[in-house]
């Protein structure tokens, strides 16, 4: 069992350091920029090699197309490969063409399995293959085998560098082998205990392995009740709520026969929380995923043409229930300075009631359990508020134009208006991730049109029926 357990280990990793770093504030990395600018490489390296390489990855973000070659070019020579992790794909990318495959596939043995996966993954198969030669016949099996899972699971965010020991160990027997073996990983935070099949049956915190006593068992001492195990096929986005709402700080990762085959830990789920949360950010304001600072004119321009060609689509329509009331409007031209006020405003009650279910929904706090108390709690409160402001708006729109009907109008449609973009505000992303389908992708196009076309239809029809 031990021999196993050595396995699975990976070799310790020596490119971490105790050393102080200065923080990158925008007034360093312009002094960074500005050595470069002035072509002062020797400054510019010096004040480079103060940073985390965190920092340089964001160092990186900050620069022009031709600055980030010459960075690149300076931390070449001690090039950290910590720091591919750090950055966007399309960076990343940029910066790996620009070191040259031989520099990173050296780099990339010193990195976890599942940090190589994450800076590989994106690469065709041959790049792949070129990258992959430089790791040690296990470590490339690893890492082929999490490539092999579908992207966005368990299996591709997993690490298979662990520490695990058969049940019948004693505390002391832990103890001496974590002293003596050499392949242990360089962080971990918990045992995982297992039976002679492989398969997980609890967890010891390290903490608790060293202040217990050495004749105790480990499976005398283990969490079995509190330990989650996670299918290598679940979806990441499950896997982070798991965390989230168990408090871990690692979870076992086992295959569909239940055998032990690595560990997702907090950093990780860390990341994919980052994630989800920029995806479904981007997702909601309809730009791309792969949108970012970094990415090319273009490309930018391309993925972001289509969803405003379905906002053309949805403008259009409230158009057209705005030219239906054209002889309305030219009657009454005050009409047509005060119909945008309706339907702005149902427009932002309603995208506050979206953007709180699109994060309850993520957050598996809006479920079909309560789906409908949610409901009726967003149109009670979009419903006030549009009670409030039909008295703001029609005394201002009494006041402004002398004219008291037209203010009971105006104050009616925002009534109106409100209380559809609170049931909508729901309804839309519910139904939605009902159909299979991200709320996140397109409930802000739905909503915006009906808010608009209704806060139009409202005003310019209760202007027909009782002003004119």
């Amino acid at each position: 069992m031990a021999s196993d357990v050595e396995e699975l280990d990976r070799p310790a990793d020596s490119t971490s350091s105790s050393d102080d770093y200065v923080d990158l504030t925008p007034e360093y990395g312009r002094e960074v920029l500005d050595a470069l600018g002035e072509d002062d490489h020797s400054r510019a390296s010096e004040l480079i090699s103060e940073l985390h390489f965190a920092d340089i990855a964001d160092l990186l973000g900050w620069a022009s197309s031709n600055q980030r070659e010459q960075l690149v070019d300076l931390i070449r020579p001690d090039f950290d490969p910590e720091l591919l992790t750090e950055l966007d794909d399309e960076l990343r990318e940029e910066v790996i063409s620009r070191l040259g495959t031989d520099v990173v596939a050296e780099a990339i043995s010193e990195l976890d399995s599942d940090d190589v996966v994450e800076v590989i993954e994106d690469f065709d198969k041959e790049e792949q293959r070129e990258l992959l030669g430089a790791l040690s016949d296990i470590e490339r099996a690893r890492v082929e085998e999490a490539l092999s899972y579908p992207e966005y699971t368990a299996g591709r965010i997993m690490q298979r560098e662990l520490v695990a020991i058969p049940d019948y160990w004693s505390v002391g027997q832990t103890i001496d082998f974590l002293r003596s073996a050499k392949n242990l990983p360089e962080d971990f935070y918990d045992i995982i205990i297992v039976d002679p099949r492989y398969s997980p049956v609890g967890i010891v915190p390290l903490s608790r392995v060293i202040r217990t006593n050495r004749p105790v068992l480990v499976r005398d001492v283990m969490e079995s009740d509190e330990m989650r195990t996670v299918v290598v096929t679940e979806e990441q986005e499950n896997v982070a709520h798991l965390f989230r709402q168990r408090d871990l700080i690692s979870a076992p990762v086992v295959d569909d026969s239940g055998r032990l085959v690595g560990v997702i830990t907090v950093d990780d789920v860390v990341d994919v929380i980052d994630e989800e949360y920029e995806e479904d950010m981007m997702r909601l304001a309809g730009v791309g995923e792969e949108d970012d600072l970094s990415s090319a004119i273009l490309d930018t321009t391309r993925s972001r043409f289509t969803w405003l060609l379905i906002n053309l689509g949805t403008a259009i329509m409230a158009s057209m229930v705005i030219s239906a009331f054209e002889d309305t409007i030219e009657r009454l031209v005050a009409l047509a300075v005060l119909m945008p006020i309706v339907a702005s405003m149902g427009g932002n009650a309603g995208t506050q009631t979206l953007t709180v279910a699109v994060r309850a929904i993520a957050t598996r706090e809006l479920t079909s359990t309560n789906a409908w108390r949610v409901i009726r709690k967003e149109v009670a409160v979009c419903g006030l508020n549009g009670l409030a402001f039909a008295f703001l708006a029609g005394g201002v729109t009494w006041f402004w134009f002398e004219d008291g009907l037209l203010g009971s109008v105006i104050g009616v449609a925002m009534i109106i208006n409100l209380l559809f973009a609170g049931l909508f505000g729901a309804l839309i992303p519910l139904g939605l991730e009902r159909a299979g389908i991200d709320p996140a992708v397109s409930s802000s196009v739905f909503l915006t049109t009906i808010t608009d076309v209704v806060g139009f239809f409202a005003f310019l029809g209760l202007a027909a029926l009782f002003l004119l």
